[in-house]
């Protein structure tokens, strides 16, 4: 497999997100993977709050996320754990690395945006398999270090299964399935970087176990990748805290 990243300008808010693929992105090889951090995503909606006009920062990470904790830890850590797009993440995806003054919140309907992206690209040559992974930093329980993470795509299998297949002694596997996305998307920032490398594109070549699709996801495909809290491994972790609900109604920050 191989991965390359692409350097640009640095994004602003309310830049066009198709003309910066069109101009660092010329030619994309058949049966390639484009992958576009996050962050870029946001500016380009311009998601993104100047600081100066967030009284409390807690109130806006109430609001963006879905569902978050309260407690003690926050005042230890600095982060509230929150749940934002069914995935446990530290406030609510709100970033403010490389921000230059600005929070910079979660995009906004992403798994559309990976749509509209895979179509535009794939007007060039219609004919040509190609996917596309949009990607963030996350943190892994009882692991130190961010690694990166899908939070949407376009144009492949999400998932490799191995259910039924036999392992090594022949015995038939039941539950193993690879996640293709979060896999991909691991990689890949790992080569985009998460400092000053002002890399936020990259194309995946040669990955192994990609099945390309000529159509968006279905809704089947998009419920695949994600399970409900009860139905988690971690479940005891998961279901056993009082989440309170997020969104606008709770917000009580002025910006």
């Amino acid at each position: 497999m191989n991965i390359t990243a692409y350097k640009t300008h640095k994004i602003k808010p309310k830049e066009s997100l198709l003309m910066i693929l069109d101009q660092y992105l010329p030619n994309i090889p058949d049966q390639s993977i484009v992958v576009i951090t996050s962050k870029i995503i946001s500016l380009c909606q311009n998601r993104v709050i100047p600081k100066e006009a967030v009284k409390n920062k807690l109130d806006l990470i109430h609001t963006e996320s879905d569902y978050y904790l309260e407690g003690d830890y926050i005042e230890k850590y600095g982060v509230c754990l929150t749940i934002k797009n069914n995935i446990l993440i530290p406030t609510a995806g709100i970033d403010e690395s490389n921000g230059n003054g600005y929070y910079i919140l979660y995009p906004e309907d992403l798994q559309n945006t990976a749509v509209e992206i895979w179509q535009h690209l794939r007007k060039r040559t219609p004919t040509q398999k190609l996917g596309v992974l949009i990607t963030d930093s996350h943190t892994t329980p009882l692991r130190r270090g961010v690694t990166g993470i899908s939070l949407a795509w376009c144009g492949f299998a999400p998932l490799f299964n191995y259910i039924g297949k036999p392992d090594i002694f022949g015995t038939p596997l039941r539950v193993t399935m690879i996640n293709l996305l979060d896999g991909l998307a691991a990689t890949a920032v790992f080569v985009m970087g998460e400092g000053d490398e002002q890399t936020p594109l990259a194309i995946i070549q040669q990955a192994p176990k990609i099945t390309f699709q000529d159509s968006p996801p279905t809704k089947e495909e998009i419920g695949s990748i994600t399970i409900t809290p009860a139905e988690d491994l971690y479940a005891p972790l998961l279901t056993n805290v009082k989440w309170k609900k997020g969104g606008i109604a709770q917000a009580t920050a002025e910006y």
